[in-house]
């Protein structure tokens, strides 16, 4: 445990003195409040096209930052030469990735944390402050973002040789998840039998983890209707009373699962070596 502590905030450390994190806040938070100046006519609350405009925003910026970030913090340590040098103290593996894990999800909710409190502020400021229930569902939205795709960035990061490795990888996962998601969805079910339809979109929704928060967000919102009858048992579990609870057990066996891929990646690693 002191270990993972140690980790951790070596990791939050090295997190808050790097140029790239900044850089993601200032361009998130100018994004964010350029799209708030520009809707302040309109009320912020429930699903409606200034909300959507938002969570398209967030969905573009916040996976693509995670990716970066959480990849090149593990590929540096391999450049660095850094692992090399922790693995011949006695730190256990899990340790050391569980660690990594939390400080970077540490500095990442900062940032988001700090973008959203700027938000609330002018938008209150401006007299147009955002529904409190929309305001949470969006940080929710953005802190779930944030935690699945930090453990597909230590997938990455463990994959790739180098810090151009973990970029290529990243951009193509990101495109993949979050822009060509719809085109990738139609054709891959276009080419299945009618039966199969429904069991392959439920299971590439909850592999794809922008599809998956984006799903329990917009239902949330009340735009469950605008996801068509193919969605209509997800609209079902999300709104009864236990559906938030399911939701958070689904991000959370997701975390554990990128956790101990990326565990057994560099177990098996440091064993060779």
């Amino acid at each position: 445990m002191s270990d993972m502590i140690q980790i951790a905030r070596r990791e939050l450390k090295t997190g808050f003195r790097n140029l790239w994190a900044y850089s993601f806040l200032v361009l998130f938070c100018t994004f964010s409040l350029s799209l708030l100046l520009l809707n302040a006519q309109n009320p912020v609350q429930g699903y409606s096209s200034t909300t959507g405009s938002m969570l398209n925003l967030i969905l573009y910026l916040l996976p693509l930052m995670t990716l970066f970030l959480g990849s090149f913090s593990l590929t540096s340590e391999k450049e660095d030469g850094s692992w090399q040098l922790l693995s011949t103290y006695p730190i256990g593996t899990l340790s050391f990735i569980t660690g990594k894990y939390i400080g970077l999800a540490a500095v990442l909710l900062t940032i988001v944390a700090f973008g959203y409190g700027l938000m609330g502020v002018i938008s209150w400021m401006l007299g147009n402050p955002i529904d409190l229930l929309t305001y949470v569902l969006f940080l929710a939205f953005s802190c779930g973002l944030v935690l699945l795709f930090l453990g597909v960035a230590l997938v990455i990061g463990s994959l790739s040789r180098n810090r151009w490795q973990a970029l290529t990888i990243s951009v193509s996962i990101w495109f993949f998840a979050v822009i060509g998601w719809p085109t990738l969805l139609l054709a891959i079910l276009g080419m299945m039998p009618y039966l199969w339809i429904k069991p392959i979109l439920v299971l590439l929704t909850f592999l794809n983890p922008a599809e998956l928060v984006r799903l329990y967000i917009v239902i949330k919102l009340g735009g469950g209707s605008i996801l068509g009858p193919e969605y209509y048992q997800w609209v079902t579990w999300v709104q009864q009373p236990g559906g938030s609870a399911i939701f958070i057990g689904i991000c959370l066996l997701w975390v554990i699962c990128s956790i101990l891929i990326v565990y057994t990646l560099w177990e098996r690693g440091r064993s060779h070596a």
